[in-house]
């Protein structure tokens, strides 16, 4: 029975595998640890680890893991920008679950977006002290109203699909536009101009990384709104501070944040947070944060237990690995995999 190292476990993590771990022969050993440089040593003993999407997996935990025997890690989300993939090369074969339930997710973008534009997160506040005023509870209707979607992945044309049902127009931007897919596509630029929503599902990548930033926010409507429920650093945090402030951003809802590694999945109720940005965002009336919880589902759940399990049995069995990331595709722009289907 192989033994298996798990990082960052929460309860809801352990529910599932510890449902779904009796058909494979693995031993999951939970840790409530994040997975740093300064835990990676916890895996002495252990043929493989599990981590997460904000655990820190750089090159001294990367060595530290190969030293002591692991050659797999399991990354149980989608994103894996937290990972030294060039460090990663010849010693350690990493995974993911690249689909859980992109309507987990879509449908969580909606939700944040519905609770801000109606005040619903106010209004629960106010009647819970018996406060039934509507003085600053007016929204807008959705209807009639232009979303723009950027990146047009499986989450991305499921959020579409319910924008289209509350009769809003689509405009999207993504380099690679899903064909045949009756989607409108534009160009970055028409898509800030003319979007009254704005909806990010891209990756995070060197290309994406602060596709909000003061320039893009500047073609943009008065009172627009920004939803981020893929990666924070899509948005530099200080300039949408400043164009909520100055009344150019509307509102925003927020899942993700840019700094969020070291406090997001954590309580920190009775401490006072030293991030002045995080603070000040979420102390403003127009802005609805969630700490990543759009992935958040039963559903979702199930399948990133199942998924990552299997990842862990093709890895120990020999097979292919079908969802493992590589650096040398990433490198090379097209898989260069061996016959066995590795990465080396």
């Amino acid at each position: 029975m192989k033994k298996i190292a798990f990082f960052d476990t929460k309860p809801y993590d352990k529910i599932w595998f510890d449902q779904i771990k009796a058909d494979y022969d693995f031993e999951l050993v939970y840790f409530e640890e994040k997975l740093t440089s300064n835990t990676a040593s916890m895996v002495q003993g252990y043929d493989g680890a599990i981590a997460f999407v904000n655990d820190t997996i750089d090159k001294n935990a990367i060595e530290t893991l190969a030293k002591n025997g692991v050659g797999i890690l399991a990354m149980r989300c989608a994103g894996y920008n937290n990972i030294d993939f060039k460090a990663a090369f010849q010693k350690l074969h990493v995974v993911r679950v690249p689909a859980y339930s992109p309507y987990a997710v879509a449908e969580h973008a909606m939700a944040m977006l519905l609770c801000l534009n109606r005040k619903l997160h106010r209004a629960f506040n106010r009647t819970r002290e018996y406060n039934f005023s509507l003085n600053g509870l007016t929204g807008f209707d959705l209807h009639g109203k232009t979303a723009g979607v950027i990146g047009t992945g499986k989450i991305g044309r499921v959020f579409i699909d319910i924008c289209r049902g509350f009769g809003m127009n689509v405009l999207a931007f993504d380099p690679y536009p899903a064909k045949d897919s009756g989607i409108e596509y534009v160009e970055q630029e028409e898509l800030f101009a003319r979007a009254d929503v704005i909806s990010l599902h891209c990756p995070l990548t060197k290309e994406t990384a602060h596709i909000i930033n003061k320039k893009t926010l500047a073609l943009m409507k008065d009172g627009v709104v920004l939803i981020n429920t893929s990666r924070g650093a899509l948005i530099d945090s200080d300039e949408l501070l400043e164009a909520i402030k100055s009344g150019k951003v509307g509102g925003a809802a927020l899942d993700v944040y840019e700094e969020e590694s070291d406090l997001f999945y954590e309580d920190f109720s009775n401490t006072n947070i030293q991030d002045d940005v995080l603070a000040r965002l979420i102390s403003m009336h127009n802005v609805l944060i969630t700490s990543h919880q759009a992935f958040l589902t039963n559903e979702a759940l199930q399948n990133i237990a199942e998924t990552t399990l299997k990842n862990l049995e093709e890895y120990f069995a020999g097979k292919l690995l079908q969802n493992e990331i590589c650096y040398q595709c990433d490198k090379l722009g097209k898989c260069e995999k061996l016959p066995n289907g590795r990465c080396f």
